[in-house]
Parts: C-alpha cells; sequence; structure tokens
C-alpha cells in the first residue's frame, strides 16, 4: 500500500495545481477584462486628442500643411530604430466627412470606405490582421476620426502577464511540494519512532510501551497496543499455565501407568497379569478424564469462552445432558431423577459451558454415592436466578473441606477423581455471572447449587 507521506502529498499537490489552474484561470479572464478596459479607454483618449488638434483654428492653407507635415512625419517614424516595435501595430486615421483621407499613419490598415457608425468595433483586415478601433465623428468640424489597434498587442500583453505569473506559482508550487514532503515526515516522525521501538523489542517481550509523550492521535494507538500486548500476555499466561499444571498432573500418573505396565510385565501368574491389566486400564481411563478436564478448564479461562449468540433454553438442556448420563449411572447402580416446574427457561448462556458444568457436578455426586443410591437434578426459579441443585446420598462434607474443594487439582481422596470438577463448574458460574455453593443435606449427602441470573451481570461465583 502506499506510504502516508505519498498519499498526503499527492493530495495536498493534486490541490496545489487544481488551486493554481482555476487560479489562472480566473486572472487571465480578469487581465483580459482590465487589459481591455485600459486599451479602450486609451484609444477614446487618443481620438478627444485628435479630435482638439483637428478642432485648431487655422486657414485652410494652414491645414493643408498641417496634414502634410503629419503624414511626412509619421512616414518617416522608424520603430526598429528611434521607436517601439508596437507602434506598428497602434494607427489611427482621420477623414473629412465627405470621404476624403486627411490624416494617418503608414501602419493604419486599408478601409474599402470610411466607417460610418461611432464609438468601438472590430474589425479584421485583408491581412487577417484582427484591430481593435473607436471611431469619433465631429460634425462640427466636418472629420472622422478612426483610431485602432492590432488585437495581438493586447493578447500579447496577456500572455507576458501569465508567464509572469504562472512560472513563479509553478515555481512556488514545487518548492512548497517539497517543503511539504520534509514537513510531513517530520510530522511522522513520532509514529517512525513507534515503530522503531516496536521492532527493537525482543520477540517475546510482552511489557507495555513506555507511556512517552506522544501526540494525541497516536495516544490511542499505544493505548491499544498496550492493550493488546495484556490480552496476549494473558493468553500466553494461560497457556504456560495449563502446561505446568498438565505436566504437574501427568507426572505421578504416567509414573503408576509405568508401575502398572511394569508388574503386568513382570506377573509370574495369569491373574496377576490380569489384575495388573485392570489397574493399567484404570489408570489410562483417569489420565484421559485428566486430559479432557484439564482441556475444558482451558476452554473455560476468562476471555477464552465460546461467544454467546442466542438464550437457550435450560430446561431443555439439561434433560440431554442428563439423558447422555444415564447409562453410566445405571451401570454404577445407581438411579437418577430430574424434576422442574419449568416448562421452559431462556437464558443467555453458552449450551456447551452449561453442559459441561452439569455433567461435572452430576459425576462429582456419582463418585461419592453408594449403590443404590439416588441422585436428584431439581431446577427452580426463583425470581431473577434459575437455580440447578444436583443432590446425593454420599457422606457429604467437612465443613473445612467446603472451600478447598474448588482449588485446582483438590482431590477428596478419590480414585476417579482429577481435582477439577468442581473448578470447572465455578468457572462456568463465572462466566454466566452466577454462582455455586455446597451444602450439607440434613438427610444426608451434599447439594451442590448453580445460581444463573436470567440477565447478564457481573460474576458472582462464591
Amino acid at each position: 500500500m502506499i506510504s502516508i507521506r505519498k498519499r498526503v502529498l499527492g493530495l495536498i499537490t493534486g490541490l496545489l495545481v487544481v488551486g493554481l489552474v482555476v487560479m489562472s484561470l480566473l486572472n487571465l479572464s480578469d487581465t483580459h477584462q482590465e487589459i481591455d478596459e485600459i486599451y479602450d479607454a486609451q484609444l477614446a483618449e487618443s481620438s478627444r486628442l485628435l479630435e482638439g488638434l483637428m478642432r485648431m483654428p487655422l486657414a485652410q492653407d494652414e491645414r493643408k500643411n498641417l496634414y502634410t507635415a503629419f503624414n511626412l512625419a509619421l512616414s518617416q517614424a522608424a520603430p526598429k530604430i528611434d521607436g517601439h516595435p508596437y507602434e506598428s501595430k497602434m494607427a489611427f486615421q482621420v477623414w473629412s466627412m465627405s470621404g476624403e483621407l486627411l490624416v494617418h499613419t503608414p501602419s493604419a490598415p486599408t478601409l474599402a470606405a470610411p466607417p460610418s457608425g461611432a464609438g468601438f468595433a472590430t474589425i479584421t483586415t485583408p491581412k487577417q490582421h484582427q484591430w481593435r478601433a473607436f471611431v469619433l465623428n465631429d460634425e462640427t468640424h466636418g472629420v472622422r476620426i478612426w483610431v485602432g489597434e492590432r488585437e495581438d498587442v493586447r493578447a500579447d500583453l496577456v500572455q507576458r502577464i501569465l508567464r509572469h505569473t504562472l512560472w513563479p506559482n509553478l515555481l512556488g508550487s514545487l518548492i512548497l511540494a517539497a517543503i511539504v514532503w520534509f514537513a510531513i515526515g517530520w510530522g511522522l516522525k513520532p509514529l517512525a519512532e513507534l515503530a522503531s521501538t516496536l521492532r527493537a523489542r525482543a520477540p517475546g517481550s510482552l511489557e507495555p510501551l513506555p507511556q512517552s509523550p506522544l501526540p494525541r492521535e497516536l495516544e490511542p494507538m499505544q493505548t491499544a497496543l498496550n492493550q493488546l500486548l495484556g490480552r496476549i500476555g494473558k493468553v500466553m499466561e494461560r497457556e504456560r499455565r495449563l502446561i505446568a499444571d498438565a505436566a504437574h498432573e501427568m507426572r505421578t500418573p504416567l509414573a503408576v501407568l509405568r508401575v502398572h505396565a511394569q508388574n503386568l510385565l513382570e506377573g509370574g501368574t495369569e491373574l496377576e497379569r490380569r489384575e495388573s491389566l485392570a489397574f493399567l486400564i484404570s489408570g489410562v481411563d483417569r489420565t484421559s478424564r485428566l486430559v479432557n478436564q484439564l482441556l475444558t478448564m482451558a476452554r473455560l479461562e476468562p476471555g477464552a469462552q465460546p461467544t454467546v449468540e442466542h438464550s437457550i433454553d435450560l430446561v431443555q438442556t439439561a434433560r440431554e445432558t442428563l439423558a447422555g448420563l444415564t447409562p453410566w449411572l445405571l451401570a454404577k447402580g445407581l438411579e437418577l431423577t430430574f424434576e422442574t416446574c419449568e416448562p421452559a427457561t431462556m437464558l443467555p448462556v453458552n449450551a456447551v459451558a452449561i453442559d459441561i458444568a452439569l455433567n461435572n457436578l452430576v459425576t462429582n455426586a456419582a463418585n461419592f454415592s453408594p449403590v443404590g443410591g439416588l441422585i436428584q437434578v431439581r431446577l427452580v426459579r426463583l425470581n431473577e436466578t434459575v437455580s440447578l441443585s444436583v443432590e446425593d446420598q454420599g457422606p457429604g462434607i467437612d465443613a473445612a473441606e467446603i472451600e478447598r474443594v474448588f482449588e485446582r487439582f483438590y482431590s477428596r481422596d478419590t480414585a476417579q477423581g482429577a481435582g477439577l470438577g468442581l473448578a470447572i463448574v465455578q468457572a462456568v458460574a463465572v462466566l454466566a455471572g452466577g454462582r455455586v455453593t455446597l451444602a450439607n443435606r440434613t438427610v444426608g449427602g451434599l447439594a451442590a447449587v448453580l445460581e444463573i441470573p436470567l440477565k447478564p451481570g457481573p460474576a458472582n461465583a462464591a
């Protein structure tokens, strides 16, 4: 893409050229008009002077002698030696009313007949020269005066004025363009320095840009870059934390799997090998669950949640999730019920997040329920909040552990758990602007309650 400097310079230069052309045309028109006015005035004034000279009270013989002297003097004019080249382009003629030519300059055009009308007129001679003339009729003294000049005199003057005006304007425009070029470079210097600062940073550096004084136009850019660096830093921190958590949590299961594999290899009897193989399969399943829950936690980190495009029916979503868990629960010898008085409950949350949360709550309840136990799921709407509870018939939880169970990788001595289930549920609650609570039931067991507001609000997870 073309540089900012070239774009701005091209725009300014184009505007200058257009402005110069428009001003030159206006100047040309105005100059023509002013020159025509001045030269017409001079023609009229010259004719008045000739009229005054012709009115001199002279005798007939003296007047003839005056005409003869006029004609002789005018015929001896040498513009190239002691005059001006324009003399040959300016002329006058005087006729008597009877049509006799009395006085004329040698350069005067030959007319077929003396002009009859008075005032200004433009004529074209046989030599294709145009003359601007003024005719003055003096009826009292019986003379007709014609004073004219060739049109190319005026055109030449206009061209000289235009040249003397246009060339300085063009030269000035070029100088101005050069000044603008350097001025734009100076104006863009802070942007170049900012780019240089970014290029000089180390590849892994995510520190905010220093808050050095910048032009007002660049301050939003610096702020946006710092915000972007901050978001990238958070994403990379989440990745580092996920890798660290995975490395920490996978170390022990992999070591256990190695022990089971070693026992399988060294087993002396078929029963020992089968027992080691069962332990190995159980360890692989636990490791798979751990990996899946680690990935779930990564997806539910703040800023990484899926976009909510529309509201979902929480009742329908819960039914679909529980239907998928029913075969597994029946295989474990557990019974599952779902109770709700709401035909439909629309919430502006992500269906995948709700499915993950409910799945973890039911799985957690199943892990602590005795064989033949009952897991009850209830959905109740209270004012502006929807409550989704999962109740089991397990041993419950000590009051001292209620806060700790929401910590990542804290497990309550269960072989099936990885210590991430309730942490995932809490993350879902935070993203939905609700909260999750745990409480021991008076009849025995634990009740986990996920509360979600009907309208989006600030996170309020417990």
